[in-house]
């Protein structure tokens, strides 16, 4: 009877092939790399690469920006409005 309840259950946690049709296609539009090609022939796997790839290279601007801000903030005083909005913007 759990083993019934257990493949039930997996079943309906499944994703269906329209939620990763329907994925993919968001992927699509979202990517600059895939959306600027103008191909509707690019595999899903290929949009899934690109999408990984395009968010390791977000993940690096917003390490090299918080390391450009946290130099500017040793650079002015501490207690000045300027400071106060840089210290917003790293954390």
């Amino acid at each position: 009877m759990s083993s019934r309840r257990s493949r039930q259950q997996s079943a309906s946690t499944r994703i269906s092939d329209d939620q990763i049709i329907d994925l993919v296609s968001k992927l699509r539009q979202l990517v600059p790399e895939i959306r600027d090609r103008r191909s509707d022939k690019v595999s899903a796997s290929k949009v899934l690469q690109e999408t990984c790839n395009y968010i390791r290279s977000l993940h690096r601007e917003v390490n090299d920006l918080s390391e450009r801000l946290s130099q500017l903030l040793a650079t002015i005083d501490a207690d000045s409005p300027e400071a106060a909005i840089i210290r917003s913007l790293i954390n």
